[in-house]
């Protein structure tokens, strides 16, 4: 695989996984060499699934996996802004940091999801106050992490007011783990993503809507005079890979999900099909990451296949 190019494991536990089932699917992405593990941050299943045994929380598994993992990097696709505080959103994100060596990567988002916001008691603003805060809450952790030690922080905002803070802890990297935007919005997100990101994700796109929003992004950052070659571009999407069409639709039926729709949306089909389409995408849209959403979290075959067959073709 181009050393420019990464594949990373993409998960999505509250459709029912325990830390546990996580902890086998991250060692099992490290030994076969995957860039990263990522995970969902949401406290409600979707669809139809029961999601048994119910929810975990996306910070406190990567706190675990920070120390049962070497080489992998963790992060989130992407931490709700409307879920925590950005004080202490910057200490734990800052701690998990120092655990894994410095291996974090920080997705926030504005949040987005009702009904899990509704069942567990947290407040949903209208969407432009979420983004006011989600804005805010960016300027608050970058400036909380870049802040030199033995200076303090100040920040008067519409929603949040911080004085003389110390700043504390530090994260591992320096001057702060990288930041990943994304979403479709045409006008905010490309602005906030100039400003802020590191990275910038489409999850479940299709390549016109992806390379669309790309160049959005591109022309936010040189609106403000950056350089657009410095945020990194990546993609995500649902993966079903087998060795043959039997293989192939017994991963789509796990999932509840049409092959033909999966190989429309997704990346399915035979390893060759699918560094096919992985090519397509680099080429029209320039990504260096990919994310590959794995739902099945008990077929730890299937995240070696891609790695043995797909990952070299690349």
């Amino acid at each position: 695989m181009d050393e420019k190019f990464k594949l990373r494991i993409f998960t999505e536990p509250q459709q029912g996984a325990t830390y546990d089932d996580l902890l086998r699917v991250a060692k099992t992405a490290e030994d076969a060499g995957y860039d990263a593990f990522f995970r969902s941050d949401h406290y409600l299943k979707m669809g139809s699934v029961s999601g048994l045994p119910g929810p975990t929380d996306a910070w406190v598994t990567l706190a675990g996996l920070a120390r049962e993992t070497e080489r992998l990097r963790l992060g989130t696709l992407m931490t709700a802004g409307t879920f925590r505080l950005p004080g202490p959103l910057a200490i734990a994100v800052a701690q998990v940091d120092q655990m894994s060596g410095g291996r974090v990567e920080f997705g926030l988002g504005s949040g987005w999801y009702e009904e899990e916001h509704t069942a567990y008691g947290i407040p949903f603003p209208s969407l432009k106050e979420r983004f006011d805060r989600y804005s805010e809450q960016l300027e608050i952790i970058t400036g909380l992490w870049e802040t030199p030690e033995g200076q303090t922080f100040d920040y008067q905002g519409a929603h949040y007011q911080l004085k003389d803070s110390p700043a504390l802890p530090k994260p591992v990297q320096r001057p702060r783990p990288p930041v990943l935007i994304g979403g479709q919005g045409k006008k905010r997100t490309p602005q906030l993503a100039a400003r802020f990101a590191d990275e910038f994700n489409l999850p479940f796109v299709d390549l016109d809507t992806a390379a669309a929003q790309y160049e959005r992004v591109a022309r936010a950052c040189s609106e403000i005079g950056r350089d657009p070659g410095e945020i990194v571009r990546s993609a995500a999407l649902v993966v079903c890979v087998g060795r043959n069409d039997a293989e192939i639709k017994r991963r789509a039926d796990a999932i509840s999900r049409e092959v033909d729709e999966l190989r429309l949306n997704g990346l399915a089909g035979t390893p060759a099909e699918v560094v096919d389409k992985i090519g397509t995408w680099r080429e029209r849209t320039g990504i260096t990451r990919l994310y590959l959403q794995v739902l099945d979290l008990s077929d730890l075959d299937h995240v070696e296949l891609i790695a043995q067959e797909v990952a070299p073709q690349l």
